[in-house]
């Protein structure tokens, strides 16, 4: 006869953290593909919460503001949940707002990039000096 084992769940873990580090809720929500790569984020100083800079181990809770570069953009977003795991990118989405603001740098962003790509010349040869100016200018480089 086998024997039937109950695992009584906590409280917390069923309803959802209140809490969480900011390295962990980074990588939960699909910003980084690994939580060592959301680590060095923070670490080097690319991760802000509610306008000030914060460490791996800085708790993040519903209603906070992150802010992090996310390429050459910056991207801001308000905290809606805190996953208990790294889930489908659906539930990741649900997990954070992301500012009017943001979108729009976001937006226009990938229009200058969209510029930039059809000003490259297509050749095997390098953009000289006054295309490679240009070309940072478009992408926000510089």
């Amino acid at each position: 006869m086998a024997a039937i084992i109950l695992f009584r769940m906590r409280e917390d873990v069923v309803e959802g953290a209140e809490a969480t580090r900011v390295d962990r809720w980074l990588f939960a929500v699909r910003f980084f593909k690994s939580r060592s790569l959301a680590a060095q984020a923070v670490a080097g100083g690319k991760v802000h919460i509610n306008g000030e800079r914060a460490k791996a181990s800085r708790a993040v809770r519903v209603g906070d503001r992150v802010t992090f570069m996310r390429g050459a953009v910056a991207f801001e977003c308000k905290v809606m949940a805190i996953p208990l795991r790294r889930g489908p990118a659906t539930e990741a989405a649900a997990c954070y707002d992301e500012t009017p603001e943001s979108r729009t740098r976001r937006e226009q962003f990938a229009a200058n990039m969209r510029v930039a790509s059809a000003m490259a010349p297509r050749s095997t040869e390098r953009p000289d000096k006054h295309a490679r100016k240009t070309l940072r200018r478009l992408r926000g480089r510089e």
